[in-house]
């Protein structure tokens, strides 16, 4: 509970400038300052930013969008998430452009203000509800004033509102267990039983794989992402079955992405700047039927292919709600306190690839 906590008080630093082709007075107004929730989305800030910015604008409709080093930001992606995946170095603040005027739509699908990601909120957890149960009829069927309940929770940042509402839709979870899942913690715990079984659970995961192919040392050395082709997208449910003794996030990567892992043990897998023997690092339209849910989980936006990375690429780095992990934790761990609102597991990854 502890950690769900945190994950919902999280929050990112983030300065916004107002983009130099939009400022009509002068001198130019001084950046905004904003602390962002992690669990929330960027269009969500427009009631803080536009007042902010707004004695300076164009005459014109406004439609907010934000860049990163000239990168359009997909507004349905959460802000942390967006935060894990483009700072492979953590920038603190974050600098950000945020634009009123022409929206790229060659890149961004529209987005409406709030409407539009509530609605992608909604969907999103659809989606996990499939994957988990089989089918969304509880979200589907949930009343009006609960749906605007459980969004008001995930706006206001309250966990404990946000619980009562959704225990109601009676998400398949899975049990957890706190052991590490290696041979040294696990002679430790002496004659502690490791075989406490789990309830067969499917995990829904959005995996987001940046694929670089320039050589570099450390992760601050790495150079700026300027086109989302460069991270592939893949939406696909981990199975842990009773069976699975000691089900770690090991596991589950190598489910996920079978090629980075082959003939690879828990100890021998390699995982640049990642110490297995520190202890996790702390971290710095609507759907009308189960019918469009039968892809499992597939999102609706995006259906990238993951199958040309390359057996030799490195992975360096594993990011989840800002921490980056230990391999051995128990990944129904990871699934229970690490997961977004939607209900869904938000990795990133970062894999050096041959040139």
């Amino acid at each position: 509970m502890d950690a769900q906590k945190y994950l919902w008080e999280g929050a990112i630093p983030l300065q916004i400038h107002l983009h130099e082709s939009q400022v009509t007075a002068l001198p130019p107004p001084p950046p905004a300052l904003i602390l962002a929730p992690r669990i929330g989305y960027l269009p969500l800030l427009a009631p803080l930013i536009k007042p902010y910015f707004s004695s300076t604008l164009p005459p014109g409709v406004d439609t907010i969008w934000f860049d990163y080093n000239g990168l359009p930001l997909k507004w349905y992606i959460p802000t942390g998430v967006l935060f894990d995946l483009l700072c492979p170095e953590p920038e603190r603040p974050w600098n950000l452009t945020v634009h009123f005027r022409g929206y790229p739509g060659n890149v961004l699908i529209p987005c409406e203000g709030e409407d539009s990601v509530k609605w992608s909120f909604i969907n999103s957890l659809k989606e996990a509800a499939y994957i988990m149960n089989g089918n969304c009829k509880n979200v589907m069927n949930m009343s009006q004033s609960d749906q605007l309940e459980l969004w008001n929770s995930v706006l206001n940042g309250n966990l404990e509102a946000y619980q009562r509402v959704s225990s109601k839709l009676k998400l398949a979870t899975v049990d957890e267990y706190t052991s590490l899942c290696s041979p040294k913690s696990q002679q430790s715990l002496g004659e502690t039983d490791l075989t406490a079984q789990l309830k067969t659970g499917r995990v829904p995961v959005r995996l987001y794989l940046l694929s670089v192919r320039e050589d570099f040392d450390d992760l601050d050395e790495m150079p700026p992402i300027d086109n989302w082709e460069k991270i592939s997208y893949i939406n696909r449910p981990v199975e842990i079955r009773k069976e699975d003794k000691c089900f770690s996030l090991h596991d589950a990567l190598k489910t996920l992405l079978p090629e980075l892992f082959l003939d690879e043990s828990l100890t021998d897998v390699k995982l640049s700047g990642v110490d297995f023997e520190d202890a996790v690092r702390k971290p710095n339209e609507d759907v009308s039927s189960d019918k469009v849910m039968e892809d499992q989980g597939q999102n609706a936006y995006e259906q990238p292919e993951a199958g040309h990375i390359s057996s030799s690429a490195e992975i360096k780095l594993i990011r989840i709600q800002g921490i980056e992990p230990k391999l051995e934790i128990p990944f129904s761990w990871v699934a229970n306190n690490l997961i977004n609102p939607d209900y869904f597991l938000h990795i990133c990854i970062y894999v050096k690839v041959a040139q």
